[in-house]
């Protein structure tokens, strides 16, 4: 009888071990798929401000003392300023702060 119950409680390791993995894995695939389409929204309008403007990245590196590299993350969003950048490119290319934020509604 004791072989049968360690047999059975075997049994049932193995199968929540493999529930755990799977469940493990969906919640992996879904977690990248958020990053994924997180990442992939516009939150800044930067580039189309700068367009408006007739600016360019270099332009703005320049003025509000930030890399080039950055400037190119920001207008491409795949980075995002923090709002006292925020603030520092509003005044340089004289907007409104809203204007450089996509709405949300």
């Amino acid at each position: 009888m004791p072989q049968t119950t360690a047999y059975a409680f075997g049994v049932y390791f193995s199968i929540f071990l493999s529930v755990k993995f799977c469940l493990k894995r969906i919640i992996d695939y879904f977690y990248r798929l958020l990053i994924f389409n997180f990442a992939m929204m516009r939150i800044n309008r930067l580039k189309v401000v700068l367009a408006e403007k007739q600016k360019t990245n270099k332009w703005l590196s320049e003025n509000i003392d930030k890399s080039p590299v950055t400037i190119s993350r920001w207008c491409t969003n795949d980075q995002q300023p923090s709002l006292q950048d925020l603030v520092r490119v509003a005044k340089v290319l004289d907007v409104d702060i809203r204007e450089l934020i996509e709405p949300t509604k």
